[in-house]
């Protein structure tokens, strides 16, 4: 009929391709097997963090004896918490990209290096969604419910967000 358009053919959507090899908790991963034919950050991706850790790779002094000074010297960046105000977003992902590129870089300088990423707190930030958030669901205000009480919604926020933002941050590296 005049005016029907042809339908579009449907997208098949393929399952994301998972690291399914058994390996001990922060041990190499196995690579002996057979790579997936398109990339997969969860094939690539898993497992390797538990082994940095356990390996030391974070670690400002990595490879180095630590009594004696680096000739080459130091170098270190102090990351300011993002404010605990919700998730991660396109920002926190560039400048931690662009934080962990100086890091490198001076490490393979031979620089003794240190990210010291900031954790999330409890501010002003925090209070303001808390109380917005408090209004919204109970119409109350946090004079109504009273500081202690408060201080507890606010840190239950807190503590939320920051499990959520460190597991994020964590795959950025």
């Amino acid at each position: 009929a005049k005016g029907d358009k042809p339908k579009k053919p449907v997208k098949q959507v393929k399952a994301a391709i998972v690291y399914t090899f058994d390996h001990l908790e922060g041990e190499k991963k196995n690579v002996s097997g057979e790579m997936p034919a398109s990339y997969s950050p969860g094939y690539v991706e898993a497992a390797w963090y538990q082994w940095w850790e356990k390996s030391g790779f974070f670690k400002p002094e990595y490879g180095r004896d630590i009594s004696k000074p680096n000739p080459k010297g130091t170098y270190s960046i102090i990351i300011p918490p993002p404010n605990v105000t919700g998730v991660l977003h396109i920002g926190h992902a560039l400048t931690n990209a662009i934080e962990d590129a100086l890091i490198r870089y001076n490490r393979m300088l031979g620089k003794t290096t240190l990210l010291v990423p900031g954790c999330d707190h409890a501010g002003i930030a925090t209070q303001v969604v808390v109380e917005k958030q408090l209004k919204n669901s109970t119409g109350q205000s946090r004079h109504d419910i009273g500081r202690p009480e408060f201080v507890k919604l606010a840190m239950k926020w807190k503590t939320e967000k920051e499990a959520y933002i460190w597991s994020r941050k964590q795959n950025l590296r």
